[in-house]
């Protein structure tokens, strides 16, 4: 079971977990970006996320794809929501399950490591003296095979 969405509604975790969860899966993990309220040492208000949808959900298809590929038995349920965000919303959840945690918590970071670099989506963060600047997303801070980059 894969399910991959790019969406303007809030996201619902708790509906993802009941998608990837079954009796067969003993491990359920569930990943939720938020908005923060501090970045590079600037006061957040919000962030707009844009997207080509129609390539952003080809490409986010393709990784969870490419994860159930590496990791065989995970169900993977993906939403990354677009438009503009407040303090605290999810922008994106990942909820991935499988028999064993291993390959569902290994699952759930290859899925959010290539979605951050591979899927186009643009950030631009609202920043509470009114300025907006657009973020490169690949540009976070990220552990990847154990290497903080």
């Amino acid at each position: 079971m894969i399910r991959t969405a790019i969406v303007t509604a809030p996201i619902r975790a708790a509906e993802l977990l009941a998608e990837v969860t079954t009796a067969a899966t003993g491990a359920t993990t569930l990943f939720l970006g938020t908005v923060r309220d501090v970045n590079d040492g600037c006061a957040v208000t919000g962030i707009e996320y844009s997207a080509y949808t129609a390539m952003a959900q080809d490409e986010l298809a393709r990784i969870a794809g490419e994860a159930a590929g590496r990791f065989p038995g995970v169900r993977i349920a993906v939403e990354h929501r677009v438009g503009t965000l407040g303090l605290t919303d999810v922008s994106v959840a990942i909820a991935v399950a499988h028999a064993r945690r291993a390959p569902a918590l290994e699952a759930q970071r290859f899925v959010i490591e290539a979605l951050k670099v591979r899927v186009p989506i643009w950030k631009r963060e609202h920043y509470v003296d009114g300025d907006r600047r657009w973020v490169d997303p690949t540009a976070a801070s990220a552990v990847t095979d154990g290497v903080a980059r």
